[in-house]
């Protein structure tokens, strides 16, 4: 999430429904506890919900009721009448059924797996999922709304008269208050979209054609709707794990549930004629990704009708303080059921305390529609590169007066005027800028068009630099610029010299994505930090900048690049990049050497032109914007790269001729309820004789940060290949082991474990080539070919919500006289916002 979260806190705000009737309160037995999961009802409706864990409920109708109905099986029905239609802070209390206790099962806490008519018709709804819904058919469509929508939440006097909203106080205006908690909330933001979904279960494909959009204004929104929708993925409450914040919750309908829900049929009623059941589930345990609510089910076709979901308080997610989803399904024939409206509604906050301010961020999304077995070319599917059409972001009120699948209502429709006066307050542009500047890290210059920064790269150290400071700075007309240049300059306090970098880009075909790219670097640089070499000509790793370290971070080189490259991507997510540069290297330190032996004698110095070819594919990547510079709006897709490259001795007068073949592939894998898993492998092997410089060291890492597809125990240049394979494995249970264990349950810890391991092999060519006895400061060349070099870690992340600690093994190549400087445990950390 890095800095999005911080950034949406910055826009947030209130709305006016008049909502007919609101009930809040607590439910308790005879004996002062609170009722986990009973039933709270409008008396002779089907509008309802359900207690959580304290007790504590809160219900709201557009209609107007006379009576509400508590009730719990194995405690008497509570039948209380609204004299009011606000009512706030009820308190009720259940007695038990004692005269009925001989035949009345009680259902509370654990309920049992055997003789469950709840869990008899669950088993029901797994039999007949696969017949419901879309599936059934072999081509659909329909048409689709959605409206995106930020608010800030739990408004009182206090925030009205706070110094925050001194000159903005008229935003108040639009206060209203939510149907799922009862706070008020006041919003700072809306969009909305109208699009035309079209699949083919035949061929497995889908398509969405966005046909209008509108938002509240913000100059670069885009954002906030990426960010929302990587949180709020689609999703069928019939799958076994829904995914949520890049949390895999248990589904109240997956075949896990018995082990996971207690389930207790409680009601039957007609719903637009049809008999259905209703089902409260809640969690048996504690601190695990659940939910509690309850479904109506249909007695014959065994389909959903309604569902809502509420994520138990306990779960382990930080930063939100509550989730809260509701599903309706449409009866189009007797038995077919599509959902017709979707509603996700997050609380975000540093407290998961009852009073704490947050931010709602809410999305609704609309179906109707539905046409079936309609089909169409193949080629319809084929996904474009450049879709982009700016007629889509600037329909008139005609057309979302036609288009709109539900009516905004009155507040929500003076949000876009109250947000165009927002930004004309000087007080809100600064806060607007300093969001922004969390946001993206760059100061954005409103008179020109130049941002400063990035301001997170100001301040760095290292053994040859000693303090550096960077100032740097790029063009900016807007988020979709076809053109972009980029600039820094550096200083380095010890060395006394300054250090620069130029580049440019520049998109020339919007439909292939055809870019042509250059610059020019001077620096000093840790060039054996990765295995695959970078052309990204302002590029630096954290390994030349990190303050302090587990020894002399002295092995630095200085670089003179400069680059030349042209990329196009003509299907989606598959990039072609072509590239020239010319490189000279040579030590920056007087305690560290490049030197190599040539025929003249020894050289320190490496000059070299490399051209290359890559391919790089990221299956389901989503991108958004259309200009030189995209965003990626999700994190769950793989990465492949491939790549050739060839030094030629002849070009420029460069030293060595050689062609290196280099592979990368890293996956992502939600593993259902167990987490995250992610695997990574490399793979390469240069052709010819090379120094130091140009060879592929295994990548240490003597820094205290865990920094991933490095090597936590060893050190810069500890192991020099020139043919290489090595893998990462990393796996995040988000707690799922440490919420079993009741004194670390509270404190809502997750586990990490990772092993990775490297290959690799070095010519005797190249050892020769490399071997200067005469240089104290020469590395020796070693190469793990013996057996794979291993090492692996356990970690404890979610420490305070932002910390997270590794404790690192060394697997081998630990032996004293052979590695005396080996380093067998060490321990690193890093610092992040996380859901």
């Amino acid at each position: 999430m890095n800095f999005k979260l911080l950034f949406l806190l910055f826009f947030i705000g209130i709305f006016s429904a008049q909502s007919q009737t609101k009930v809040s309160g607590y439910v308790f037995d005879e004996f002062e506890q609170p009722v986990s999961f009973a039933n709270v009802i409008f008396e002779g409706s089907t509008q309802g919900t359900i207690t959580d864990e304290n007790g504590k409920f809160y219900l709201e109708s557009d209609e107007t009721w006379g009576a509400l109905t508590v009730s719990f099986i194995g405690y008497e029905t509570l039948n209380i009448p609204l004299d009011k239609k606000v009512n706030y802070n009820l308190k009720f209390v259940l007695k038990e059924e004692t005269s009925q206790l001989d035949q009345v099962v009680i259902f509370t806490g654990k309920q049992s797996k055997k003789n469950n008519p709840a869990i008899d018709l669950l088993r029901k709804i797994w039999e007949h999922k696969r017949s419901n819904g879309l599936k059934q058919f072999k081509q659909y469509e329909y048409d689709k709304y959605e409206k995106v929508e930020f608010d800030i939440n739990s408004i009182d006097s206090a925030l009205m008269k706070s110094n925050l909203f001194k000159g903005m106080e008229f935003v108040f205006n639009h206060v209203d208050t939510s149907n799922v908690t009862g706070k008020a909330y006041l919003p700072m933001f809306i969009n909305e979209a109208v699009s035309k979904v079209y699949g083919d279960n035949v061929i497995n494909k889908t398509k969405e054609v966005l046909e209008g959009n509108k938002n509240s204004g913000f100059s670069d929104n885009q954002i906030i709707i990426d960010f929302v929708n990587d949180l709020y993925n689609d999703f069928s409450v019939y799958d076994n794990y829904l995914k949520f914040f890049d949390k895999s919750f248990v589904s109240p309908l997956s075949r896990t549930g018995i082990s996971t829900y207690n389930y207790v049929l409680t009601d039957s009623a007609y719903i637009d004629n049809k008999w259905c059941y209703n089902i409260v589930y809640y969690p048996r345990r504690k601190n695990e990704l659940t939910f509690k609510g309850d479904f109506w089910v249909a007695d014959t076709t065994y389909a959903i009708k309604e569902i809502n979901l509420q994520a138990s308080k306990s779960a382990n997610i930080n930063w939100v303080k509550d989730i809260y989803i509701e599903q309706e399904f449409d009866v189009l024939t007797d038995s077919l059921f599509l959902v017709k409206r979707d509603y996700m509604m997050s609380d975000f906050s540093f407290s998961k305390k009852d009073k704490a301010r947050g931010i709602y961020g809410k999305r609704t999304t609309i179906y109707n529609n539905y046409k079936f077995d309609i089909a169409k070319d193949k080629k319809f599917y084929d996904t474009e590169v450049y879709n982009y059409d700016k007629d889509v972001y600037n329909r008139d009120d005609a057309f979302w007066a036609n288009n709109r699948l539900e009516e905004l209502n009155k507040d929500e429709k003076g949000v876009y005027k109250m947000l165009d006066t927002l930004k004309t307050v000087k007080k809100f542009q600064r806060l607007y800028n300093l969001g922004s500047i969390l946001a993206s890290g760059y100061i954005e210059f409103n008179t020109l068009p130049l941002d400063y920064g990035p301001i997170f790269s100001t301040f760095g150290f290292n053994e040859v630099e000693g303090l550096r400071l960077r100032t740097g700075g790029r063009t900016y007309f807007g988020p979709n610029d076809l053109w972009r240049l980029e600039g820094f300059t550096a200083y380095g306090f010890r060395d006394d010299k300054f250090k620069y970098g130029i580049s440019g880009k520049w998109l020339l075909d919007k439909k292939s994505r055809l870019i042509i790219s250059g610059g020019n670097r001077r620096d000093v640089e840790q060039i054996g930090a990765s295995l695959t070499t970078s052309t990204d000509v302002l590029g630096r790793s954290l390994a030349s900048s990190s303050v302090v370290g587990t020894s002399t971070n002295d092995k630095l080189t200085s670089i003179n690049l400069s680059s030349l490259a042209i990329e196009a991507e003509p299907w989606r997510n598959v990039i072609f990049r072509v590239t020239g540069n010319y490189r000279t290297l040579e030590s920056a330190s007087s305690t560290f050497s490049l030197d190599y032996n040539t025929p003249d004698g020894i050289a320190s110095e490496i000059k070299q032109f490399e051209s290359s070819f890559s391919l790089s594919y990221y299956p389901k990547r989503k991108m958004t914007g259309f200009g030189v510079e995209r965003r990626v709006a999700n994190d769950d897709f793989p990465s492949l790269f491939a790549q050739v490259s060839r030094g030629d001795k002849g070009v420029f007068d460069s030293d060595f001729d050689y062609t290196k073949l280099q592979f990368s592939y890293i996956q992502p894998w939600q593993v259902g309820g167990f987490g995250r898993l992610t695997t990574t492998i490399e793979a390469g092997k240069t052709f010819g004789e090379v120094p130091l410089g140009l060879l592929s060291v295994i990548p240490g890492n003597q820094s205290y940060f865990s920094i991933y597809n490095t090597f936590s125990q060893l050190d810069f240049y500890e192991f020099v290949t020139d043919t290489y394979a090595s893998f990462h494995i990393q796996h995040n249970f988000n707690g799922r082991l440490f919420s079993r264990i009741p004194l670390l349950r509270k404190l809502n810890l997750r586990e990490i474990v990772s092993i990775r391991g490297a290959w690799g092999d070095i010519s005797q060519e190249n050892i020769d080539l490399n071997n200067v006895p005469s240089n104290p400061n020469n590395i020796q060349l070693i190469a793990p070919n013996n057996e794979p070099y291993y090492e692996y870690s356990f970690g404890i992340g979610n420490i305070f919500k932002v910390f997270r600690l590794d404790f690192n093994f060394r697997g081998n190549y630990k032996d004293e006289l052979a590695y005396p400087n080996a380093r067998k445990f060490g321990i690193t950390g890093s610092f992040g916002f996380d859901f």
